[in-house]
């Protein structure tokens, strides 16, 4: 019954995740001399599967944040072998909880590290390739929505132009206005009015630059 009990204590221990400040501890602690100093290793690698379990793997997915020991999560990562692949994976494609480089160079350490099964080392370089088209295609979108975010500010800021002309003016529409006076806005600073003068500055732009009011005052 004793044996029993701490065995049920040993697994409940088991599948408690370390904390953050824990893990980063554990992941300082397996480095290991080398030619440039403390680094990480093979060695690292296997003292870290067995200080770790795969209950640790979102926390150490959100130490890969910390430039200090990025290197070390991502042996840490490793050292759980199929358990951290699909994690991974799966938190690159939900947004920017990782970096498709890091996400990379943990697949090359589960593909050459020995405790890992062979079909796992073959999954963690098929992941990888596909970690490289993910990255690859999300930044082609970036760029896209760059440019035609470029394209989008020419065109508004042709528009400011025409603006000036006061025949010109007349063939924007009242949404191409409202788009120039907004710019306008935002690029004297006032998108959050907060005074009594500044919210009459920015009704006045509104009602000149949108409504094509006069903007003397009206004699008394």
């Amino acid at each position: 019954m004793f044996g029993l009990l701490l065995a049920i204590a040993s697994l409940a221990a088991a599948a408690t995740p370390h904390s953050k400040a824990e893990l980063e501890r554990i992941i300082l602690q397996s480095r290991h001399l080398g030619a440039h100093g403390l680094g990480y290793n093979d060695l690292s690698l296997r003292e870290l599967s067995h200080a770790l379990t795969p209950e640790d793997i979102p926390n150490l997915i959100s130490l890969l944040g910390d430039t200090k020991i990025r290197v070390g999560t991502e042996f840490a990562l490793a050292s759980q072998c199929e358990a951290a692949i699909e994690s991974l994976r799966d938190a690159l494609i939900q947004g920017d909880k990782v970096d498709a480089l890091d996400a990379q160079d943990t697949m090359e350490l589960i593909a050459g590290f020995s405790q890992c099964k062979p079909e796992t080392h073959a999954r963690a370089r098929a992941a990888r390739i596909e970690i490289d088209k993910i990255n690859k295609d999300r930044q082609a979108r970036k760029l896209q929505e760059l440019q035609e975010k470029a394209k989008e500010d020419a065109r508004i800021q042709q528009n400011g132009i025409k603006m000036l002309d006061p025949e010109q003016k007349k063939t924007l529409t009242r949404a191409e206005r409202e788009e120039v006076f907004k710019r306008s806005v935002k690029a004297a600073g006032l998108e959050n009015p907060q005074t009594p003068e500044q919210k009459a500055l920015v009704e006045r732009m509104y009602r000149a630059m949108v409504l094509a009011e006069p903007t003397a005052p009206k004699k008394q």
